[in-house]
């Protein structure tokens, strides 16, 4: 989801110190990038070395460290962050970034930085409610500095109230809302499928195809970064399903997929089937290695999954795609109909820059009231973008 993202994480001398590793950990998790910087006081409380194995890069403390590679360092981190969190912004550090003040690593890159900035405050309730520390974050926040208020709760000096850290994941959702602000999925659960199927023909062999699941796995990807909620019903894919995306469905044959649609797609606000389930099957399981010099299959239809989800979507919104060698928009616009769908992705896998195994692809958009957009050779994580516009409208 973050994987083009670099975030730069300030770390300030507070109890609140170890949920900071957890936030290192869901970035990481989402591909981001993570530089951390400490300040002295926090590495009283968590080692470096704890950053830098869950970050794995190194941790920036001393501002005047001799073992670096030549660069100004403060300076060289600033530009190359997306977005800085710091996290816990203890009172000190909160009162230095509203005065510029500039005396340790952290405050002076922060100086630096040209990106959206998200502190996230950890203090006692008394310090929490004092003026000075109001009237520093009313500073910040005219400034454009990005807050996510503490929670109340019990502290670590034993006393109760607002002051407590907010919790990781709510500290993650601010910066992933910041890097990727089109949420227009929110609220919205797609069922996708991608990948290939594949039909045993003997204990050693089977019939599938070439898709790769690339357009499949760009859709879901998509899907989660906009908001929304994704059940990825996935065959044989060549490329790895990224961790963020939770619900996933492995399945071999199209008949195991026709099964784990069936039963999720109830629960869906759209079904995008990407996939290219095998549409004939042995008619006959041979667990045994087929021997002779000549083998005869006798192959039966799969059950047509786009058609059964098109027979009982009701309000559902489902699109379906078709690959075609010859006769594309033909055959794309009866599958539409044949199907009940209500878009149709079509490519011509002869086409240069389309096809199964690559990173692009050549589309033409059609919908039932008739709109068709042909779109030139894009990349599959863009064409998953307009695929998800056009579903919406």
């Amino acid at each position: 989801m973050l994987s083009n993202f670099n975030v730069l994480l300030g770390v300030s001398g507070g109890i609140a110190c170890y949920k900071s590793c957890d936030i290192v950990s869901r970035l990481k998790k989402l591909g981001a990038g993570v530089d951390v910087i400490m300040t002295s006081h926090a590495t009283e409380f968590v080692s470096p070395l704890s950053f830098e194995t869950l970050s794995a890069r190194r941790v920036v403390v001393d501002m005047f460290d001799k073992d670096r590679q030549w660069e100004v360092e403060h300076i060289s981190l600033a530009k190359k962050a997306d977005i800085c969190v710091v996290a816990p912004a203890t009172a000190n550090v909160i009162a230095k970034l509203a005065d510029g003040i500039a005396d340790d690593m952290l405050t002076t890159t922060c100086l630096a930085l040209k990106c959206p900035i998200v502190i996230a405050p950890a203090m006692n309730t008394n310090m929490y409610d004092s003026p000075t520390v109001r009237d520093n974050l009313k500073k910040l926040r005219r400034r454009g500095v990005i807050i996510v208020d503490p929670v109340e709760g019990r502290l670590a000096c034993g006393d109760s109230g607002k002051g407590k850290m907010a919790e990781p994941a709510d500290i993650v959702n601010e910066v992933i809302y910041r890097l990727l602000p089109k949420r227009d999925y929110e609220g919205k659960k797609v069922l996708v499928t991608a990948g290939a199927t594949r039909e045993n023909i003997d204990g050693v062999r089977f019939i599938t195809n070439r898709s790769s699941g690339k357009m499949g796995i760009e859709i879901a990807k998509e899907v989660v970064k906009r908001g929304g909620e994704v059940v990825l019903v996935k065959g044989l894919v060549q490329v790895e399903v990224p961790k963020y995306i939770t619900k996933v469905i492995s399945v071999e044959s199209t008949a195991q997929m026709y099964d784990a649609v069936m039963a999720n797609y109830s629960d869906c606000d759209m079904i995008i089937k990407a996939a290219a389930p095998s549409d004939y099957r042995p008619a006959a399981e041979i667990r045994q290695k087929l021997k002779g010099d000549e083998i005869t299959l006798h192959l039966v239809k799969n059950p047509d999954i786009a058609k059964a989800v098109g027979q009982v979507k009701e309000h559902r919104k489902l699109i379906i795609f078709s690959a075609e060698t010859q006769n594309l928009f033909t055959y794309a616009k009866d599958k539409l109909a044949d199907k009940n769908a209500d878009m149709v992705v079509a490519n011509d896998v002869t086409e240069k820059g389309a096809g199964f195994d690559v990173d692009t692809n050549v589309v033409t958009l059609i919908k039932r009231n008739g709109m068709r957009k042909c779109y030139p050779v894009l990349s599959k994580s863009k064409v998953a973008g307009i695929i998800l516009d056009e579903a919406l409208k």
